[in-house]
């Protein structure tokens, strides 16, 4: 390997700790660098390198493992490039430095949101290509931009171009979370996010006059309507111990405009929401919904959204799914338990998921708080090694799935 690590350690962590060193940080991060580093890898494992530029500065790399039998569906592992800013005053090392510490925990931007599972998938391809393997399906590595801040000039845009069609994608992995207990959980559907933003308007006049009909009163009404919905959801989520945060529907009043000054009653004030939609909830019936609480404040009170996700998929967790079998009878033979999720957030799996490419998230760090988009985000060196075998198992089982109806 081109860079040798500290004196004993792992060259998969080694390896790991080279990338989590670029800054690949929004708002401005530093993608050439990642897709040398990406290239450099190919030309190490012997790999295909396709570079699709979706939009300007924001470079899809893909990584082909060519399998023996190409008229069959291929397995795509994904995983996005960028990371999120960080407060580096909150940190207790450089958030780019890669710090490891005397008990083996790496310190990084991205160390669990997810160049982790970027460096599994090259390092398990690395391993079983040294073992001298081969399998029927083709695998693909996916190493998206933007997934931070929405994938619209990544994976939204490259689901709709020829070379995606062109990997004829059967079965996509992507990411998950880690799991503070020994389970590792796995996601098979995620909620959709709804940003909304709802404007009041009302008549204007001096603070010091009782003015009727006013844009705050009837936005306090709308405000209470859907706070008391977000209460309604948040006791449901409570009363059950079966229920997961994904399961249901979350909402939260994240910004609150309007006003000119102290003594002038504004005629225009609004509130933006973040709602994160179950999967089973009706859409069309919960967009009404948000049209009568708003006709209930009084005239003039109207919504738009900045977000609207409306193709909400479920990937199949039923043994009769080959690549479920596949997958959960590598985690069964390895005695992982496995607790299938919803995902609570959002993440570039809803645009696979919605152009009929069956997907799960999993990120197989167990044992491990869940720490991405915190300070001092971390994992063990050992829980990443770990990884890296169950990628090396995985991978084998999914490239050797029979052959399907899809596939003829």
């Amino acid at each position: 390997m081109a860079n040798k690590g500290p004196e004993g350690e792992h060259p998969s962590v080694t390896l790991f700790r080279l990338y989590l060193r670029i800054r690949t940080v929004q708002p401005e991060p530093d993608y050439g660098a990642a897709v040398a580093f990406l290239e450099e890898r190919a030309l190490q494992l012997g790999l295909g390198c396709q570079k699709v530029e979706v939009a300007p500065g924001r470079v899809v790399t893909v990584l082909t493992w060519p399998g023996t039998n190409p008229m069959l569906s291929s397995l795509l592992l994904n995983s996005h490039t960028d990371v999120v800013p960080v407060f580096k005053e909150h940190w207790s090392h450089d958030p780019f430095e890669a710090f490891k510490d005397t008990e083996g925990y790496i310190y990084a931007r991205g160390a669990q949101d997810m160049k982790c599972v970027s460096i599994q998938y090259l390092e398990a391809v690395r391993r079983l290509k040294a073992e001298g393997h081969r399998f029927p399906r083709t695998i693909h590595m996916t190493f998206v931009p933007d997934e931070e801040i929405g994938g619209h000039r990544g994976m939204e845009l490259f689901v709709k171009r020829p070379e995606f069609q062109s990997l004829k994608a059967g079965f996509a992995l992507d990411e998950g979370l880690a799991n503070p207990t020994d389970a590792f959980t796995v996601f098979y559907s995620e909620r959709s996010p709804w940003w909304v933003r709802i404007t009041s308007t009302g008549k204007p006049g001096h603070g010091s006059r009782f003015i009727e009909d006013t844009a705050a009163e009837k936005l306090h009404k709308v405000v209470s309507s859907i706070l008391a919905f977000r209460e309604k959801e948040r006791q449901r989520l409570q009363s059950n111990p079966h229920l997961k945060l994904g399961a249901v529907t979350s909402v939260n009043l994240t910004k609150l405009e309007g006003g000119v000054a102290y003594n002038v009653v504004p005629s225009t004030m609004s509130a933006s929401f973040d709602f994160r939609v179950a999967p089973d909830v009706d859409l069309k019936a919960f967009e009404e919904q948000l049209q009568n609480w708003c006709q209930a404040a009084g005239e003039g009170v109207t919504f738009e959204f900045a977000q609207k996700w409306t193709e909400p998929r479920v990937t199949c967790t039923d043994n009769s799914d080959p690549w479920w079998a596949a997958f959960s009878g590598v985690c069964k033979d390895m005695n992982l338990t496995l607790e299938p999720q919803i995902f609570p957030a959002a993440t570039d799996s809803r645009y696979l998921r919605a152009v009929g490419v069956p997907a799960l998230g999993f990120s197989p760090m167990n044992n491990t708080p869940v720490l991405l988009h915190d300070h001092d985000e971390r994992l063990h060196e050992a829980v990443f090694l770990r990884g890296v075998d169950i990628y090396t198992h995985l991978l084998p089982a999914l490239a050797s799935v029979p052959v399907l109806p899809c596939d003829r």
